[in-house]
């Protein structure tokens, strides 16, 4: 069996959403996923200043990876906020939710 070489592939986030900027209907579709990039970004955030990686939080959580990984992509689920608030406390932090009037 030949060996299997990886290289991982650069991603830019900047240009990725540049071009795809582009695409018709896109900028509208990513608009209205806007709370949930901001969710998944600051579960990102926490994660990694805790120092902790995704099977170290689905263990403390009682939970598997997959499902940590699952609430940490955007678009692709809607986590409880039971679910979050045991990913807040697996991670050190608070869970906080609030209602800001509308501009």
């Amino acid at each position: 069996m030949p060996e299997l070489k990886h290289s991982p592939l650069k991603h830019d986030p900047a240009a990725f959403l540049a071009k795809a900027s582009k695409r018709k209907g896109f900028t509208e579709a990513y608009e209205s996923l806007e709370l949930e990039y901001e969710v998944v970004k600051q579960l990102l955030r926490a994660r990694t200043q805790a120092g902790l990686t995704q099977d170290a939080v689905a263990e403390r959580m009682g939970t598997t990876k997959s499902a940590v990984s699952r609430l940490e992509s955007a678009g692709k689920h809607t986590p409880s906020l039971s679910t979050l608030k045991r990913y807040a406390e697996a991670v050190g932090c608070d869970l906080q939710v609030k209602l800001v009037p509308q501009r």
